[in-house]
């Protein structure tokens, strides 16, 4: 008996300390513990294979206008066993549209599929040390990345932009099809109409749309980092000798890596063995500031 009422005396001590809906609480998760069973394995499809999701987003990567079912088509033709709607999911989980828009080739596109027929041209300005400005008339052969000095000038008119391109067609191969530039102002009509004389299409790249000029922009920050910012301009004289030595230079003996490690005018020859045990000498061009090196002979 006296047990009995020392139970009753704390489960009482407990009541006043705890409130009802605390206990009921307790008591119905005791009860969902008891009769939750465990989980069971996970059903439905397995998992893309790490192989397929890698090969699925290189397919996408290297075809932009594929769609997630033209991505699909081409695993099944590999003998790679996925579903659709698998792709569309890791597609969109990699952050890549599965239904790209087809409205046409970007920019990029286009000029890499026709880069053994496209030459760009630019200006590139330069500030001497008196701050007189002078501007820099370029072109570039988009394949093989051969540049070409259209002249320089300190008032780029149209008509000295246009005999710039009379000039250069009188050693540029027969092989272009398009001339590409921004349609600034210097580029007038009748620079239009000497390339489409030689059957060559003038193309107007979009406005503030510099990445669409991205061989000519490329070739400029080039320019200036390995020369122009490396010296200072004194008058045209010594700008238009140290672009000759450049330019030469960067066609004849610069490695390009888009090229396999060979300069523009390169002639492609098999790979030979290292000329281990052969002297190497250097060559300063470019009143010293870019050194050239050479195997003796």
């Amino acid at each position: 008996m006296l047990s009995t009422a020392f139970d009753r005396t704390r489960l009482r001590d407990v009541f006043l300390i705890v409130q009802p809906a605390t206990v009921i609480g307790w008591h119905r998760r005791l009860v969902t513990r008891r009769w939750t069973q465990p989980p069971s394995p996970r059903r439905g499809r397995p998992p893309v294979h790490t192989e397929i999701r890698r090969l699925a987003i290189r397919l996408a990567g290297e075809n932009p206008t594929w769609g997630y079912r033209r991505i699909h088509g081409e695993l099944s033709r590999l003998g790679y066993v996925v579903a659709a709607s698998s792709v569309w999911k890791l597609l969109r989980t990699a952050g890549i549209d599965p239904t790209p828009n087809r409205t046409g080739p970007s920019w990029t596109e286009f000029i890499r599929s026709q880069a053994h027929a496209v030459i760009a041209t630019d200006f590139c300005c330069v500030d001497t040390a008196t701050l007189r400005r002078l501007h820099v008339l370029f072109f570039i052969e988009v394949r093989s990345r051969r540049v070409h000095l259209g002249g320089i000038t300190a008032n780029p008119t149209g008509a000295w932009t246009t005999q710039a391109a009379r000039n250069l067609l009188m050693d540029l191969p027969d092989r272009f099809r398009f001339v590409i530039h921004d349609g600034a102002g210097q580029y007038s009509p009748a620079f239009d109409a000497v390339f489409e004389a030689a059957g060559i299409e003038p193309i107007t790249t979009p406005p503030r749309a510099p990445m669409a000029n991205a061989y000519a922009e490329r070739w400029v920050r080039t320019l200036r980092h390995e020369l122009l910012d490396r010296t200072i301009i004194w008058n045209e004289r010594q700008l238009r000798r140290l672009l000759t030595h450049y330019i030469d230079h960067y066609n004849g003996h610069r490695p390009h890596r888009a090229l396999d490690q060979h300069a523009p005018d390169d002639t492609p020859c098999k790979a030979t063995a290292p000329p281990v045990g052969r002297n190497v000498e250097r060559r300063a061009t470019c009143a010293g500031l870019i050194n050239e090196y050479r195997t003796a002979a």
